[in-house]
């Protein structure tokens, strides 16, 4: 948490009274903040966040929206705080997000968070994903790397074809044969 704190902190250089009175508004003030006009990424990340901790639900479509970003930073925030959230909503927008062949270069923070989760769409949305990324020369081996550890966390037996598949490819061989050895 201290680490997403300090990073909002240096965005917010500048406006640090605006900062500090997000780091302590109450909830309803939090929510407030997520729709006002003309609030910068960062404050809204930063309600958003604190709500996500705080389990209320008002943070949920602020937090997809950020697990969605570009930022690698602002994904693994939004993907901390949607697991603690406990909004049933969560995992199929996890899976939406993984699964989506245009956004796969941002999908190692959702593969993650569907790891974590272990909801009924972590598994096939993991092996989707995998499948698609299981081609020759694919650019996205970090989150092919996720979908192979997830899946082996998650020990569904669904996964097998596709962690057999994965033995071919070297980056994956690895945590694909340690997948496959776990009971499932």
């Amino acid at each position: 948490m201290t680490d997403v704190l300090e990073r909002l902190r240096a965005e917010a250089a500048g406006r640090a009274p605006e900062y500090e009175a997000l780091l302590a508004a109450d909830t309803d003030a939090l929510a407030a903040a997520l729709t006002e006009a003309g609030r910068p990424l960062w404050a809204r990340e930063l309600a958003a966040y604190r709500l996500g901790l705080a389990g209320d639900r008002r943070a949920f479509e602020t937090l997809v929206l950020l697990l969605n970003h570009r930022d690698p930073p602002r994904c693994e925030a939004a993907a901390r705080a949607l697991a603690v959230l406990g909004d049933p909503r969560t995992a199929r927008a996890a899976a939406a997000l993984a699964t989506n062949p245009l956004r796969t270069a941002y999908a190692l923070h959702p593969v993650r968070l569907l790891t974590a989760l272990r909801a009924p769409e972590s598994a096939p949305a993991l092996i989707a994903c995998l499948s698609r990324l299981l081609t020759p020369h694919d650019p996205h081996g970090r989150v092919a790397l996720a979908c192979v550890e997830g899946l082996g966390a998650l020990a569904d037996p669904r996964a097998r074809e596709v962690l057999t598949r994965a033995l071919s490819h070297p980056r994956l061989a690895v945590a694909a044969a340690g997948a496959l050895r776990r009971p499932g």
